[in-house]
């Protein structure tokens, strides 16, 4: 392992809003910078805040300092005192690795270790692909805490590369440290590509230049439904980004699977990962935009026995939310024309700011002006890899709609 930074921190005396306190004291995560009425001294990156209950001046909770963002502190634990190190991070990381257990005893050997806040470990991400872990930093404060929680990352990953990937924002920060995003942290990386398995079913990531983390490990549970939904049937995947429902329908059987996507080079990394796979169905492709692409196979009169929607996110801030549900309501509708009759909608959302309810009001809202006659099969949210610890936390969903 690389030599990681060894910089003491100090600790910072703080009080909150009575809202904020009772938050936190409920277990939320985040305290926002107008939401501190007091503080001892200014606090640097790394620092550990240290909250004190306003009218009982004890111990409330303790979190890192973040002064490079409007959420100034993210909680590390609440309601009773503790010492943060090297064995307390150590017990989380045991914690989290609990929790994935279930997944590890199929034939999968790609997880999400570390899912930040909701594993009490905020802004931090840890994934695993075979047997490389990736760690991605969303706040710069990690690079003081890298030596206490590094170690047991790897013991309990069993990794003999790990690699660290750092978001745009702690990129854009530099730091005195020489981190670098794709920096290896340990070990050696023969290939920066890696092939894991997907409840049998064979991927790569490209773990040091590929999004987030290589891959997107969280519609798992959905990928597999849809392979074995798709024996004997004809398959399209809309924002099919580097072929994840695509290749679970292949390797289920599907008769033609077609990749939509507006990147060819994210449709070049679906066709190889197929290739990884034995399959006899065949594997069609789309480069363009999804909507102008969907309009023309509806006019085309173009049908399919699966249609599966999973358009990036929509909605970054609170005011595309508009934008968002007009979008989600358009692609419900280009969907229901693609579809079958006795065929599978599969429309999914990854906007965290578009709650589940939201959208699965709008999906049946949008079926019905249709008059279409279907059944809701199912709702799903994340995989078991993605815990939700707290409303924001939850982003995903998916409905499977069966058109009669």
């Amino acid at each position: 392992m690389i030599a990681l930074p060894n910089i003491a921190t100090s600790k910072i005396a703080i009080k909150l809003k009575p809202a904020t306190e009772t938050l936190v004291k409920k277990g939320h995560p985040w305290v926002f910078e107008n939401s501190i009425i007091k503080q001892n001294k200014e606090g640097k990156s790394g620092d550990l805040a240290v909250i004190f209950d306003s009218r009982k001046n004890k111990f409330l909770a303790c979190g890192f300092y973040d002064p490079n963002s409007p959420i100034r502190i993210k909680i590390l634990h609440t309601n009773s005192p503790v010492t943060i190190n090297s064995e307390w991070f150590a017990k989380k990381v045991k914690e989290a690795y609990q929790k994935r257990i279930p997944l590890l005893q199929t034939d999968t050997n790609s997880y999400r270790l570390i899912y930040g806040e909701n594993d009490s470990l905020p802004s931090l991400v840890a994934d695993v692909y075979d047997n490389v872990l990736v760690v991605k930093l969303y706040a710069s404060f990690w690079f003081y805490h890298l030596k206490d929680i590094l170690p047991e990352l790897i013991k309990v990953s069993k990794a003999t590369t790990t690699v660290l990937r750092l978001s745009r924002n702690v990129q854009k920060e530099k730091n005195q440290f020489n981190f670098t995003d794709g920096q290896i942290l340990d070990g050696e990386l023969k290939n920066e590509v890696i092939v894991f398995k997907e409840h049998g079913v064979n991927f790569s990531a490209n773990v040091i230049h590929g999004h987030k983390t290589g891959y997107f490990l969280d519609h798992r549970a959905n990928r597999k439904k849809v392979g074995e939904l798709a024996k004997g049937k004809t398959v399209l995947d809309v924002f099919s980004y580097a072929g994840g429902f695509s290749i679970h329908a292949l390797v289920g059987g599907a008769k033609a699977v077609t990749s939509l996507d507006i990147s060819a080079p994210a449709l070049e990394i679906a066709k190889s990962n197929a290739k990884l796979n034995k399959f006899k169905g065949t594997h069609h492709t789309i480069t363009g935009d999804a909507f102008d692409e969907l309009a023309k196979l509806a006019i085309a009169k173009k049908k399919f026995d699966i249609v599966v929607i999973d358009p990036p996110s929509f909605a970054k801030s609170a005011t595309e939310v508009d934008k968002a549900l007009a979008s989600y309501k358009k692609l419900t509708h280009l969907g229901l024309k693609l579809v079958q009759k006795k065929g599978i909608l599969v429309l999914a959302s990854c906007s965290s700011r578009v709650t589940s309810e939201m959208f699965f009001d709008l999906v049946e809202e949008t079926l019905q002006k249709y008059n279409a006659n279907y059944t809701i099969t199912e709702t799903t949210q994340h995989d078991i890899d993605h815990p939700i610890g707290f409303k924001e936390g939850a982003y995903l969903k998916c409905v499977y709609v069966r058109i009669h």
